[in-house]
């Protein structure tokens, strides 16, 4: 076997070996069993919050142990194309069996760092919010292009991309937004997005061609179900009406149907226009305000996390987290981690694991490399 393939090789069976003891292997597959059988018990349907609860941590169960027993399943296969190849002089296969084991190498890599996504709620849907910063024109194209960025990024993973509220800016781009992630492990992957993104370019605006700073800043929260508990006092809670707006379309209308809540005590505010009704958006705002404030609770138990609640005060200087620059040079550099990449087009277009990933493992007290060139 060529050394490079047998160094890869052993890079994913060592991975491969991490994700069993992490799964808890054996423990893992009996639990899978368990699940599958209740889930085929008439009755469990007879409550169904329970058997949607049930069905759920099933199919991530059942996710996490095909995912290692498709890794096992291809290594073998890739090993043993590699081989033959080896064995016949035929490099053209032997580079498509590198490829093939460099591709589950990859596969590998994420699902290391999925394992790490143990959090109460990090395997639920996830609630993204775009606001931008002082600045007017400029701000508002820089939380527009996030807006894309984070959309392709969802999408390029399978997850499906809902808009709940939306402001546009006057000229460009967006004020303020707010989207459903929905899919496995959606906020567990995106909750180290929160906080302040700073963007350095030449303003498309500015007839004089200055370069322009402009920030924007990423809210992100759980979509929480009914195995959290969240209590709200109703009269903490402040019920505006208005009527939606946005670029047009089925879910713009001529009533009052978009819903604002404030709570009071944290002050904190979300909005929904999505739903062709009142009901529908005081109903899926309501979830949204329960996501938020578990999301503040987060943020008081994890020590970790008070750099995030600090970083939420202000959009603007001392506060951001990563930084955009496209102009004079290019980079993109996460302040936390120190990830940087100089292939700010592939960023801007959703490429953001290697960001991601450096937060999850900093955030779970593990390292990991500095660069992603």
């Amino acid at each position: 076997m060529r050394p490079d393939v047998e160094a890869m090789k052993a890079d994913i069976e060592q991975s491969v070996a991490l994700l069993r003891r992490r799964l808890d292997w054996d423990v893992a597959v009996r639990k899978l069993d368990e699940l599958n059988a209740r889930v085929e018990d008439p009755t469990l349907w007879d409550k169904p919050d329970e058997a949607q609860a049930v069905s759920r941590e099933r199919a991530q169960l059942e996710g996490k142990i095909n995912t290692v027993k498709e890794m096992v399943r291809d290594l073998e296969d890739g090993v043993m194309l590699s081989e033959m190849a080896d064995e016949e002089g035929d490099e053209a296969t032997l580079e498509e069996a590198r490829a093939q084991l460099k591709a589950i190498k990859d596969r590998a890599a994420r699902a290391e760092l999925e394992a790490l996504l143990s959090g109460e709620a990090d395997g639920n849907d996830a609630y993204l919010e775009v606001n931008s910063g002082a600045g007017g024109t400029e701000s508002n194209d820089w939380a527009g292009m996030l807006l894309r960025m984070y959309t392709r990024w969802a999408k390029a993973h399978g997850y499906e991309v809902e808009i709940e509220a939306l402001e546009d800016g006057e000229q460009a781009g967006v004020k303020s937004a707010t989207v459903l992630i929905t899919g496995p492990n959606a906020y567990g992957w995106l909750k180290s997005e929160s906080g302040v993104h700073r963007l350095v370019r030449i303003s498309p605006y500015d007839a004089a061609a200055k370069r322009h700073t402009s920030f924007a800043s990423i809210g992100v929260s759980p979509v929480v179900d009914d195995t959290i508990e969240i209590d709200i006092n109703p009269s903490d809670v402040r019920t505006d009406t208005y009527r939606a707006s946005g670029s047009g379309g089925q879910h713009i209308n001529k009533t009052d149907s978009a819903v604002r809540l404030t709570h009071i005590p944290t002050n904190t505010v979300v909005a929904c226009q999505a739903g062709r009704s009142q009901h529908q958006n005081r109903e899926m705002a309501w979830k949204m305000l329960r996501g938020r404030l578990y999301e503040l609770e987060l943020q008081k138990r994890e020590a970790a996390a008070q750099a995030l609640a600090d970083a939420k005060t202000d959009i603007g200087w001392g506060h951001q987290i990563r930084s955009y620059v496209l102009q004079p040079y290019q980079m993109v550099k996460d302040l936390r981690t120190e990830v940087e990449t100089s292939d700010t087009a592939g960023v801007l277009d959703g490429d953001l694991d290697a960001f991601m990933g450096a937060a999850l493992a900093q955030r779970v007290g593990e390292t990991r490399g500095s660069s992603v060139d």
